[in-house]
């Protein structure tokens, strides 16, 4: 269990624990598997080599093991720790006995670089002990309460997972300094930026696990810090006080993890004010700064508050302006989409609505699963949604995916997340079961109200909008309730309850639908969401996609690469709004996808200058032209070409 909000005063609903959820076939079981055959041991691999990350070598250095000199990101041990909790769910969840011997081992290795005032941060350890002048606090760039935080995470889903307390007694320890620093800024009022603050999170978590309400005081004491910090940053969304934040800004990343936080506290403590904020900037980020996608934080570079050049500020990997969604340099940090994900889990713990389960579905099938190859070895940091065959510009990150980035953050990041996916199936309240994102599953599900059995559900989903709910085991009579989540793309369909229906319209679209299980053992519950291909259009302040649409096909969103059109250039196609779209079984990689085909247009050029800025419109008309479609998470996968989602609509 990732958040244990069974006791959360103000949770209103809380996860059941992926451990008792198995995926049984379909794209969730075939990418949980692919994380943990290869994923897993490709990021291990990296992890160990010193020639590569030098992450591991520098807890050996640290722990005095080895010599040399402090190599890599000063984020690496955070990274490691995001790919131990990959590592010990994919153990726990395969009985990879051997992986979890490992998961010991590196448990030790890290509890003796950790110093005996509970500090723990490679680069300042080897810093201080070299006299380099590298000094603890020293520089808000250096992620040391980062790397604090996803230690407290992974420590508390260690010992959930395995019953030992290695893990949390070093991460007790690092919280007792933070106590310690914390209690030092507050007296003397110097504080220091929190940079992409997992601790947050990772603090409240502490005090799930433990039981310890100081922990609950230090995270409440880190979030009102951050208030007293000195010329603060939009780039770190501190230059105004949190409470009077209305947007979403600045840092992609650091502003998820944030809001995320805040929702996890809010979860503990009754504050209106900050659930205020919470439901403001959610709202400006849904409605004005989400990537069709769920991509998150648009731009490489921006300036904040955008327009007034008397106190703008640069932010880096930054939400920009409102409807700023640009598609060939949208930048789209993985982190940024998986903190989406993190965020919305945590709101609708608080707040059980269907929209935060939509987002966590757009966000996880589309821009993170594009985020990582199919063989699950390659990665992206940012995520574009048009790919030309150049770029008279230099980007910081490569056009395709690697196997390793300088940046690294990333991939164990989304490689905990999708081996964590069956936390995101189903939540709980006293008597009632909500279903979270869709997939073929069997959950051992046990009620406050004394019902327990095995949930199975049946879909071939998202390829098709079929979805069977029948009980197993059932140890009790004792009735409940199914609440369905209708997705926000559903305008059509039924449930069925022992043949007796009721249908679903527009006006059903993105709710909740409540099931009345009064005999499980009796009872099928049948669910269909029609699903057809389906074009859709931005708000007309998106100009980048100014009278153009995207083709969607249920939860997923759908692209175009070169090998899927005989065309000179993708530039060329025009939608056909008459076409009808034909499912179509295909592979790539070795993995087995549906493909969308239909009969688009294709613009006839002559005299027609493709390096040209401007030049004379010449119109020779439009010819029919067989086009693929493939999902979004799929590109990237067949060589280097062209890639678009958006595409000109031709009005015929």
């Amino acid at each position: 269990m990732l958040t244990d909000t069974r006791k959360s005063p103000y949770a209103k609903v809380s996860p059941v624990d992926g451990m008792a959820v198995t995926w049984t076939k379909g794209l969730w079981k075939e990418r949980f598997e692919t994380c943990a055959q290869s994923t897993v041991p490709q990021l291990q691999h990296m992890f160990e080599s010193k020639d590569i990350s030098h992450v591991l070598e520098n807890f050996r250095i640290c722990a005095g093991e080895a010599e040399g000199d402090f190599d890599g990101t000063v984020f690496g041990d955070g990274d490691f720790y995001k790919w131990m909790e990959a590592a010990m769910y994919t153990a726990a969840k395969t009985d990879n006995r051997k992986l979890l011997e490992q998961m010991e081992a590196y448990i030790d290795l890290i509890s003796r670089a950790q110093q005996p005032d509970g500090y723990i941060s490679t680069k300042q350890i080897i810093g201080e002990r070299q006299g380099s002048g590298v000094s603890r606090m020293g520089d808000i760039n250096d992620f040391e309460v980062y790397n604090f935080g996803h230690l407290f995470t992974a420590a508390c889903l260690y010992q959930r997972l395995t019953g030992k307390d290695s893990f949390i007694k070093i991460a007790v320890k690092a919280a007792d300094y933070l106590e310690n620093m914390y209690a030092e800024a507050s007296h003397t009022g110097e504080v220091q930026t929190a940079v992409c603050p997992s601790h947050y999170m990772g603090l409240i978590e502490m005090y799930r696990t433990t039981g310890e309400k100081r922990y609950l005081k230090l995270a409440e004491q880190a979030i009102a810090l951050r208030d007293s910090v000195k010329d603060g940053l939009d780039d770190n969304q501190d230059r105004l006080p949190l409470r009077q934040h209305e947007k979403i800004i600045g840092h992609a990343v650091r502003a998820n993890y944030l809001y995320a936080g805040v929702a996890d506290f809010c979860a503990e403590k009754n504050d209106s004010g900050y659930r205020k904020v919470l439901d403001r900037v959610w709202r400006n980020l849904i409605d004005k700064k989400l990537y069709i996608t769920g991509g998150c934080g648009a731009l490489y570079n921006g300036t904040s508050p955008y327009g007034n050049f008397f106190e703008d500020q640069k932010v880096h990997q930054a939400y920009g302006y409102e409807y700023q969604l640009p598609n060939i340099t949208a930048y789209n940090e993985t982190c940024a989409s998986l903190g989406g994900v993190f965020w919305a889990y945590r709101m609708f713990q608080i707040d059980p609505k269907a929209e935060y389960f939509n987002v966590i579905e757009r966000m996880m099938l589309n821009t993170n699963l594009a985020a990582v190859s199919l063989d699950g070895k390659k990665f992206f940091y940012e995520n574009m949604l048009r790919r030309t065959k150049k770029l008279d510009y230099e980007l910081i990150w490569p056009l395709t995916r690697s196997e390793y980035i300088l940046s690294y953050c990333c991939p164990p990041n989304l490689a905990r997340t999708i081996a964590q996916s069956s936390e995101y199936a189903y939540n709980v309240s006293s008597d009632t079961v909500w279903t979270g994102i869709y997939g073929a599953n069997r959950a051992d599900i046990r009620l406050e109200n004394g019902a327990e059995f095995t949930l199975v559900q049946q879909t071939d989903y998202p390829w098709n909008g079929e979805i069977h709910f029948t009980f197993e085991n059932v140890k009790s009579d004792r009735g409940f309730q199914l609440n369905i989540r209708v997705p926000d793309w559903a305008e059509n369909g039924f449930i069925r309850v022992n043949n007796k229906t009721r249908k679903l319209t527009a006006e059903e679209s993105s709710t909740y639908q409540t099931v009345e299980v009064k005999d499980p053992a009796q009872t099928e519950v049948e669910v269909f969401f029609e699903m057809k291909a389906r074009h859709t259009v931005a708000n007309s302040m998106a100009e980048e996609n100014s009278n153009q649409a995207a083709i969607e096909y249920g939860p997923l969103v759908y692209c175009c690469e070169t090998p899927d059109a005989d065309v000179e250039t993708l530039d060329d196609i025009l939608l056909n709004l008459n076409a009808e779209y034909r499912q179509m079984e295909m592979e790539i990689a070795g993995r087995k996808i549906q493909a969308l085909e239909a009969d688009e247009y294709c613009i006839r050029r002559e005299a027609y200058d493709r390096e040209a800025l401007y030049q004379p419109l010449r119109f020779s008309g439009l010819k029919k032209q067989r086009v693929r479609f493939i999902p979004y998470y799929a590109w990237d996968n067949r060589g280097f070409g062209e890639m678009r989602i958006w595409f000109p609509i031709a009005y015929l």
